[in-house]
């Protein structure tokens, strides 16, 4: 019964940590970047349709009866126009292979191929892109178990090298990226990084841009978005940064006090050496008392004569 139970929490936890996960991936830039997926399906067959029409407008005009001839004749030729007419948005550039290697990169616009010779294999987007990745229960330097959940944003700035040197370079920015963070985990403390992390964001970008850099890709930045420590951690650090508070106030209380002793031994220095001055400051701070009382203080004979030894030494 016991063992059913973990088995149970083990498996809630799976799930936590799965929905966590997936909602990390759900910031990625879709794999499909195409406001309308049949955009170039739609274009080949009005290409289609269209040459179809003037091919047989023109048998027509030829040979003026149209036979089955005619119409496979015109068949191939839109079918031939189709093939070689193309279209690509202004974000894509089309990699175009003629006989199996690389011939060119075409695009954006209308660009043209020859039919079942040259063939388009692949499209590149060269907007901005962000992947989300994460390290789980990644150990630091001091062997404190963390979960980072990072960003990085990329741009493909060489087409032909990232459709070439690399087979999906979307998922090697993301394999680039997650190796790096838990690199840096491991070589970093836990102050480390919950404190520098503008440092941590700096050695990422560093890091994947060496290895997307032959790819053509290009690291614009890298932010860590949360990093979450185990909860007894958490307390244990929140009393070492209250006690740490308390020794600074402390500190700070012991510094003004010193200074305060120092002042008060400069002034009873200078009441030691003039009775005349402890006098007077003797008669300020009654007439402070008074007023701040709004009251009648009753005082001995011995401060009457003071006050008048004051007067005496004014005159």
């Amino acid at each position: 019964m016991v063992l059913s139970k973990k088995n149970e929490r083990g498996g809630e936890d799976r799930k936590t940590g799965n929905s966590r996960y997936s909602e990390i991936e759900s910031i990625n830039s879709p794999r499909t970047r195409h406001v309308d997926d049949n955009t170039s399906t739609v274009f080949s067959a009005f290409v289609f349709a269209a040459s179809f029409v003037v091919a047989m407008a023109l048998l027509a005009v030829a040979g003026g009866a149209i036979d089955i001839w005619d119409l496979c004749i015109g068949f191939a030729v839109a079918l031939a126009v189709a093939a070689s007419v193309h279209v690509a948005a202004q974000w894509e550039r089309v990699i175009v292979l003629r006989l199996g290697t690389f011939n060119r990169v075409s695009g954006p616009g209308l660009y043209f191929t020859i039919p079942f010779i040259e063939r388009c294999v692949l499209r590149a987007d060269t907007r901005t892109m962000l992947t989300g990745f994460g390290a789980e229960e990644t150990l630091t330097s001091d062997l404190v178990p963390v979960d980072v959940d990072a960003a990085v944003f990329w741009m493909v700035w060489d087409p032909e090298k990232a459709c070439m040197e690399v087979e999906n370079y979307y998922d090697a920015v993301s394999m680039a990226a997650q190796t790096a963070l838990r690199d840096a985990i491991g070589r970093k403390s836990i102050s480390d990084i919950t404190v520098h992390r503008d440092k941590l964001d700096q050695e990422l970008r560093d890091k994947i841009e060496e290895k997307a850099g032959p790819w053509g890709i290009s690291i614009i930045s890298v932010e860590i978005r949360d990093i979450v420590i185990p909860k007894d951690l958490q307390r244990d650090m929140a009393a070492a940064a209250k006690a740490e508070r308390e020794k600074d106030a402390r500190i700070i209380l012991a510094e003004v006090e010193k200074d305060v002793a120092a002042m008060l031994l400069e002034a009873t220095e200078i009441y030691r050496e003039d009775e005349m001055a402890f006098e007077l400051r003797s008669m300020h701070l009654l007439n402070e008392g008074v007023k701040e009382s709004n009251g009648t203080l009753v005082i001995p004979s011995s401060y009457s004569e003071g006050f008048g030894a004051a007067r005496k030494q004014d005159r």
